[in-house]
């Protein structure tokens, strides 16, 4: 199998190349700037004006969608790029386009979750045969969104707030799954181990980094809010990962102590 995957520089396509590689198949690897690599062939397209894609797809059986843009031209790049890439990827016969989403971009009133949820429409609207793989969020993110906010002082955020961290690489393995087995012509979700509420998961943060910062406890307003305590992000859907925050914390932090 050849498999395209777009988006392979970000943090899972790294993981996503490499367990393409152990488990035999091409890969072709697209990025907006140009890369080098080892048993990967690398080329450049960009989604948000189409330039390189009609090349990307062609002589691929499979294309595992990575790529987005939460933080500007998400419409251009996630919506509109996805279409883009649906239509050339049809015209160079391509037999399965697996998408990869987030848990609750159909509940989690975010704008970016509106568009990805905008581009699973745009995924099983179109005529190529697909999967989508949502995923809860990586514990890289909630690791970054921790430091980020401490950084001023104490941690903020709605201690109710429920949150199921997946190790990407297990995500990578699901993806490598779904291809394996084919077009499925539906969702599926794939979460972490644990359920966590936040002021758990800051707790074992804390203790890790041996930080002394509190917690300032700051209740998220409106429906936002309310989705987020009642488990927006987080799914009950089996099997799941088995790399918990406190292995991310471990791999991370190791023993000692920072401030």
């Amino acid at each position: 199998m050849r498999v395209l995957v777009t988006g392979a520089g970000g943090r899972l396509g790294s993981d996503v190349l490499a367990r393409l590689r152990d488990d035999g198949m091409r890969v072709r690897a697209s990025s907006r700037r140009p890369r080098t690599g080892p048993d990967v062939e690398w080329v450049v397209a960009d989604l948000a004006t189409g330039d390189g894609l009609a090349e990307a797809v062609t002589g691929v059986d499979t294309v595992l969608h990575l790529a987005s843009s939460p933080r500007g031209r998400t419409h251009q790049v996630d919506v509109l790029g996805t279409r883009r890439l649906v239509v050339a990827a049809a015209a160079a016969g391509v037999s399965h386009l697996v998408y990869i989403s987030i848990v609750g971009v159909d509940r989690v009133p975010i704008p970016y979750y509106r568009h990805k949820l905008a581009a699973e429409q745009v995924v099983a609207a179109g005529p190529v045969p697909w999967s989508v793989l949502r995923a809860t969020q990586f514990p890289q993110f909630l690791d970054d969104l921790l430091a980020t906010s401490a950084r001023l002082g104490p941690v903020l955020g709605d201690r109710a707030v429920l949150a199921q961290p997946v190790d990407p690489a297990e995500v990578a393995a699901r993806l490598a799954a779904r291809l394996a087995a084919g077009p499925l012509g539906g969702i599926e979700e794939f979460g972490g181990p644990q359920v966590l509420r936040f002021d758990e998961a800051v707790r074992a943060w804390r203790e890790a980094r041996g930080s002394r910062r509190p917690l300032l406890p700051v209740r998220i307003p409106g429906r936002l809010g309310r989705e987020l305590r009642a488990g927006g992000l987080v799914t009950e859907a089996l099997p799941r990962g088995v790399r918990t925050w406190a292995d991310h914390l471990s791999d991370t932090y190791g023993g000692t102590a920072r401030r």
